[in-house]
């Protein structure tokens, strides 16, 4: 980063920071966290970042160091997964071993830095969140490749964890909404199967047959069809959901139809109203 951009950032950080606004930036490399923090902690030096929710988007090479600079600026960390689709092409590039902890999601939690789980949606991935919670459970690409130790992978309920209450402290919303608890909002999904008793390699499989929003049904499928509101213009318009439908359905080879599982009562937050700056990177 020349001079003259740092100069800039710091420009826009301290003009953010005086009027208490929460901001984000989008750094995939440990060398461009750095210079970032170098321009943080000369602002936070004047005017304190504290109780600020700001935030690193994606951070795959992020150091311990680094995280622990994040932490003392009471920042947090939203992830995306990114590497599920390009963790061959990144160990071609940079080996096996960089690749262990890419990012180290693991390491941040154990870190105290705030943490939530995205998609990239609509630039890399689609806004599904079960291709994301796969990829954060088992460590796999979406061509099976193993990319973590056991060490850097989640279990079920710290992965959605990530989606829910831990997203919540990113739109400054925590307390009020991300878990299923009286007095938060209560927007949740009935999903096609069991997330916490299926086996992994399936995670990847579940979508919403119900999906309640502010008390209305905004999705249904399945025995939930009739329910159904009307469907909404495809946005944006080239995506290919607008040619096919949708994302790839099992469907019974007898019936034809979509098939739901008697156990499909597993409930997630489903739904967040997100502020981003033109890059849906943390979209849900």
């Amino acid at each position: 980063m020349p001079a003259a951009m740092e100069d800039q950032l710091e420009g826009v950080v301290r003009h953010l920071v005086e009027n208490r606004w929460p901001f984000r930036l989008h750094a995939t490399y440990d060398e461009t966290i750095t210079r970032a923090l170098n321009v943080y902690e000369a602002v936070n030096r004047e005017i304190p970042f504290e109780g600020l929710h700001w935030f690193f988007d994606h951070c795959e090479t992020i150091s311990d160091r680094n995280i622990e600079r994040v932490r003392a600026l009471s920042g947090g960390i939203a992830v995306q997964n990114r590497m599920a689709f390009q963790g061959e092409y990144f160990i071609d590039r940079y080996g096996v071993t960089q690749a262990q902890r890419t990012p180290p999601t693991r390491r941040m939690l154990e870190l105290g830095v705030p943490v939530g789980a995205g998609t990239d949606a609509t630039r890399v991935s689609s806004y599904n969140p079960f291709l994301s919670l796969h990829w954060l459970i088992t460590g796999k690409t979406v061509g099976d490749m193993s990319l973590y130790a056991l060490s850097n992978c989640l279990d079920r309920v710290e992965a959605l964890r990530l989606y829910t209450v831990g997203s919540s402290w990113f739109s400054s919303e925590d307390g009020k909404k991300g878990a299923l608890v009286p007095g938060q909002l209560a927007d949740f999904s009935v999903l096609s199967d069991d997330y916490f008793s299926i086996p992994e390699d399936e995670i990847k499989h579940l979508e919403s047959v119900l999906t309640i929003v502010g008390g209305q049904v905004v999705y249904a499928a399945g025995p939930f069809a009739r329910l159904a509101p009307p469907p909404l213009p495809v946005s944006p318009d080239w995506s290919p959901v607008k040619k096919f439908g949708g994302y790839f359905r099992e469907r019974d080879e007898k019936r034809g139809a979509l098939k739901i599982s008697s156990r499909a009562r597993s409930l997630v937050r489903h739904r967040h109203h997100f502020w981003n700056f033109a890059c849906n990177c943390f979209a849900f």
